[in-house]
């Protein structure tokens, strides 16, 4: 690995005053161990019967994990007695490439895996498998705020000495954790035109409009439909309360302790629940700022029938 970190391009992040560097592994920029957990991720073996939660960091994944864990477990757990009200939605739904071990070691017993991995750099098995993908994405502006404030926490900054201008030109430069954010989207986009039975593409802002519709979407997508009488008992409202951003951020679990990445690295709960709220962007950009991102993602993303603005 340490042969490989001296081939690989880096960058070290002028907004976090050089705290964090990236390396760009397999076309796409993440932190130094990543890649070395992207290796160790591509030998899972995935069954037919895995269900994959796929995103880019700070899309809305925390909430897709939840209502996904939810969807799955209703059978075993009421709203009132879901783990989900003692237990972090990342250890619920544990990431593949930050527990591996975990994850085989439960494999039998639960299928629902998170990752922060692009399409291409999937375990092979994942795409053979014909297991199910959920992927989530959001307005890439809101996504640059959540992901500036979530970083430059994460390495204890304060605002004053974090450039937002200078994290905004990194961003359109494609260098952010598992960044580009438009070629994260675009590798899993061209494979779900390939495969369209195996892929359920969310948009974070039609999640919030219509959580009804979309829950129902997603459960039907994943094999756990709701039925009448379900549907007639409020159990879909009641799953999409349960995992409310107003909901989990003010659980005594989600406002302490600290979620364990890997043995070496472990983050505050409460990072994962900072808004939740559409249009935050406003509050930062300039419109030199709109102007510029709106140029790029429509030279990134013309054509394909995806909109991130």
């Amino acid at each position: 690995m340490e042969d490989l970190y001296k081939t690989l391009p880096q960058h070290t992040c002028t907004w976090l005053q050089g705290i964090m560097t990236l390396y760009k592994y397999q076309g796409f920029w993440n932190v130094q161990n990543f890649s070395q957990k992207t290796i160790l991720a591509q030998s899972y073996k995935a069954q037919p019967s895995d269900i994959l939660v796929c995103s880019c960091p700070k899309t809305g994944t925390t909430w897709l994990k939840a209502l996904t864990f939810a969807i799955v477990t209703r059978k075993k757990f009421d709203e009132l007695a879901s783990p989900l009200l003692t237990t972090l939605p990342h250890d619920c739904v544990p990431f593949l490439e930050n527990h591996l071990e975990k994850i085989q070691k439960n494999h039998s017993d639960f299928p629902i895996i998170a990752t922060h991995l692009p399409y291409s750099s999937l375990p092979e098995s994942v795409i053979t498998s014909g297991c199910k993908i959920v992927y989530i994405y959001r307005n890439i502006k809101d996504v640059l705020v959540s992901y500036y404030h979530f970083v430059r926490e994460l390495v204890n900054l304060p605002l004053e000495d974090a450039s937002f201008e200078a994290a905004f030109d990194e961003y359109c430069q494609g260098i952010s954790s598992s960044g580009p954010y438009w070629d994260h989207i675009l590798e899993f986009w061209k494979a779900s035109q390939e495969m369209p039975e195996r892929f359920l593409f969310l948009k974070y802002e039609d999640l919030k409009k219509e959580p009804t519709s979309n829950v129902k979407r997603l459960a039907e997508f994943l094999g756990y439909p709701f039925s009448t009488e379900e549907e007639k008992a409020g159990v879909v409202e009641n799953i999409i309360q349960l995992c409310s951003f107003g909901n989990l951020s003010t659980l005594e679990v989600n406002k302490s302790g600290k979620y364990q990445a890997d043995e070496h690295f472990a983050l505050e709960h409460r990072l994962f629940f900072r808004k939740a709220k559409d249009g935050d962007w406003e509050n930062y950009f300039t419109n030199e700022m709109k102007e510029k991102i709106d140029k790029l993602i429509d030279e990134k993303l013309h054509g394909t029938g995806l909109v991130l603005k």
